[in-house]
């Protein structure tokens, strides 16, 4: 990758920013021991499904982003089956979602929780709730120049900072962002450590939020929600799960309240291929 990528901040409507997760692995039958043991009815369950790290693996940069069309085929055979009831969760706009999954399109929530569509077919509602401050956007944009390898993404509604490249930079870019929040204008922001990126986000909206809007409707409510995540900004869908009997899967290590941990993505594909091929 050229350095002078390494070091752009990307906008989230660029081709070149869908991400830094690839989906390579070969398709395998899980074992047992590689499934929940949890009875899953795809006329009382819904399905919420983040995608980086959950669905996707981590790949070194940006540009190298893959969806198979083996899970593409997946999900939208779970789509027919769970008569729609299935639905992303994640940091990412929808468009950038669309892009990635084209042309399967899927009930989403964006943005962590700032963008939702009901629908594969309805129109994208995006929160009220302001962005970032220009001035503060700004600031966080500009660690981004401490080193080689250091990506700052621009989603939007919040700006993700990615280490992956540069690993060993990443407690000074956590030392830089703590810096910048040291003023009152950060009260009303959310700072989410994942794996090797640090989102910053306004407050007041969350992948909680997202998911229990989207069981307020059809053909998601009164069904019992499943959630499948891997990070720290998961942790608010997780929590959400309790209001609707749901039930939480974590993927590459095991959070508290959770019933089943999936060791990878490959694993949660697999799982998701067993679903669809169980019910054909």
């Amino acid at each position: 990758m050229p350095d002078s990528l390494a070091k752009t901040s990307l906008s989230a409507t660029s081709p070149d920013s869908r991400a830094i997760f690839v989906d390579t692995a070969p398709p395998a039958k899980p074992r047992p021991d590689q499934l929940p043991r949890i009875p899953i009815d795809p006329r009382t369950n819904a399905i919420f499904l983040d995608i980086d790290g959950t669905l996707l693996d981590i790949a070194p940069t940006p540009l190298e982003v893959k969806v198979s069309d083996a899970l593409r085929a997946t999900l939208a055979s779970l789509s027919r089956v769970f008569d729609g009831a299935i639905a992303f969760v994640s940091g990412r706009p929808i468009a950038e979602m669309d892009r990635l999954f084209d042309p399967l399109r899927l009930a989403a929530v964006g943005g962590h929780g700032a963008e939702i569509r009901f629908a594969p077919d309805s129109k994208i509602r995006r929160s009220e709730i302001a962005t970032l401050d220009d001035d503060l956007r700004a600031e966080f944009s500009r660690i981004g120049q401490i080193g080689d390898g250091v990506i700052v993404e621009d989603k939007g509604y919040s700006l993700a900072i990615h280490y992956r490249l540069a690993p060993h930079l990443g407690g000074e870019i956590m030392k830089s962002v703590t810096a910048v929040c040291k003023s009152d204008r950060c009260d009303s922001l959310e700072i989410l450590p994942g794996k090797a990126v640090i989102e910053i986000k306004p407050g007041g909206y969350d992948k909680g939020t997202g998911l229990r809007e989207m069981m307020s409707v059809p053909p998601f409510t009164g069904r019992k929600p499943i959630f499948v995540g891997d990070d720290v900004t998961d942790n608010a869908a997780f929590a959400a799960l309790q209001d609707f009997a749901g039930t939480g899967f974590s993927v590459g290590g095991v959070v508290p309240g959770t019933s089943f941990n999936f060791d990878g993505p490959q694993d949660v594909r697999g799982w998701l291929r067993h679903l669809s091929e169980e019910r054909r």
